[in-house]
């Protein structure tokens, strides 16, 4: 049961990835300053290996989690919100921020994805608890 877990808070945080992205898109290319096609649209885009990176690293984010999870004894929806959001907002946000400080990339950047990462992690939380 742990490995549909994992896979279905993985689904949860990617699937979440996709929304996000495409509310934020054009402030995002404009933050992130990738290099974009005649269409508009970020290059990288077009090949499979950043969706499937991004899905294979919140597998490995999920898992961690779990693994974290049955080791804390975090078992309930709440419990499991409040963890997600602290990784979230207070792990995966501050080693954005460090990345993109050192990168010399704007704060919107960082606020963008910091976000992401955030509700990310929270979502993961969410559904690692409902198992």
């Amino acid at each position: 049961m742990g490995f549909v877990a994992v896979l279905a808070a993985a689904a949860a945080s990617w699937i979440f990835g996709a929304i996000w992205y495409g509310i934020v898109a054009e402030p995002w290319k404009k933050a992130s300053g990738v290099p974009l096609g005649d269409d508009g649209k970020p290059l990288a885009a077009k090949k499979a290996a950043p969706y499937i990176t991004s899905l294979v690293s919140a597998v490995l984010v999920a898992g961690m989690m779990r693994h974290a999870f049955v080791l804390s004894g975090i078992d309930t929806i709440g419990e499991g919100i409040v963890t997600g959001f602290g990784i979230g907002l207070f792990f995966a946000t501050p080693w954005i921020a460090t990345n993109y400080g050192f990168s010399d990339r704007p704060m919107a950047l960082t606020a963008i994805d910091g976000a992401y990462a955030t509700v990310g992690c929270t979502l993961m939380g969410l559904v690692l608890t409902l198992f």
